[in-house]
């Protein structure tokens, strides 16, 4: 399957996982519904892919915890700005992480011009507002910190995927990590869902559609494309629930949403080329 259309199909679990999460902040604090889809996210992937059947070394095994740890902390982060902020202006001040690694890694000027227009496509689809209320101030450190996470999970993120025992396993192990490295911080958060069995049905929906399935299909597209590639792919996930809205919510792009869409659809037609590149070569040992 190409890579943008493995993206479509993360996009669309992503989104319905959102839309069952935001509907848990008035049970739950949002930095605990983050560790909870974690948590949620390491159970099941450990049950599926048992990663002590692998033998790993020291330095696989530290890689993996600190992309664990990353790929919380990028979670926490932006549910905490989701909770200060408009979601379409966390979303393109978010992709700023992805907009450095493009600029930093891309290997010549396609891709380097298609993560701008990307962006610029991005901001046109998130439909950015500055007027984010009093507590703004928090929201925007929050996403700031989200956006170099982001940043840092493309990159390890890509180690994990070409690694010798990465992967999807690896990505379990990660996902534990990440779930140990913040317990001690937002489980006396979480307990809710251990009185509430609808709160906690609500809870596994949403690690399963926000973190299994899209975390787990970002690991098969690392290991076929460049970080640069990965990165203006990104621009997929906002434009995705443009024309999911469109469809399911008859809510249909109009004058600079267009413009967005189809800017993302002209960067990730840019990068083609050297993606369908990066997949006919071997991934390194």
């Amino acid at each position: 399957m190409p890579a943008p259309l493995l993206f479509v199909l993360s996009g669309l679990t992503q989104y319905a996982g959102a839309a069952l999460a935001v509907g848990l902040f008035a049970s739950i604090a949002a930095p605990a519904v983050a560790w909870l889809r974690i948590v949620v996210a390491a159970l099941v992937l450990v049950g599926w892919r048992r990663p002590w059947r692998t033998r790993w070394t020291r330095r696989e095994l530290g890689v993996v915890a600190l992309f664990g740890v990353v790929l919380a902390s990028m979670n926490v982060t932006f549910y905490v700005a989701i909770d200060h902020l408009p979601l379409g202006t966390a979303v393109a001040i978010e992709f700023a992480g992805p907009v450095a690694v493009a600029a930093v890694t891309g290997r010549g000027w396609r891709e380097r011009v298609a993560i701008a227009i990307a962006a610029v496509g991005v901001v046109l689809l998130a439909g950015v507002s500055l007027d984010a209320g009093p507590d703004a101030r928090t929201g925007l450190v929050a996403i700031a910190l989200a956006a170099v996470f982001w940043a840092a999970y493309i990159l390890l993120g890509r180690r994990v995927a070409t690694a010798r025992s990465g992967g999807v396993t690896g990505l379990a192990l990660a996902m534990t990590a990440g779930a140990v490295a913040f317990a001690p911080f937002l489980a006396s958060q979480a307990t809710a869902v251990l009185h509430d069995a609808s709160l906690a049905a609500a809870v596994v929906g949403v690690g399963v559609l926000s973190s299994v399935i899209p975390y787990a299909i970002e690991q098969v597209v690392l290991r076929r494309v460049r970080p640069a590639t990965f990165a203006v792919l990104l621009a997929l996930l906002p434009a995705t629930a443009a024309v999911v809205g469109a469809i399911a919510l008859h809510q249909v792009p109009h004058g600079l949403e267009v413009l967005g869409l189809l800017l993302v659809s002209g960067a990730i037609a840019l990068t083609a080329r050297s993606s369908d590149a990066a997949e006919e070569a071997p991934p390194p040992a």
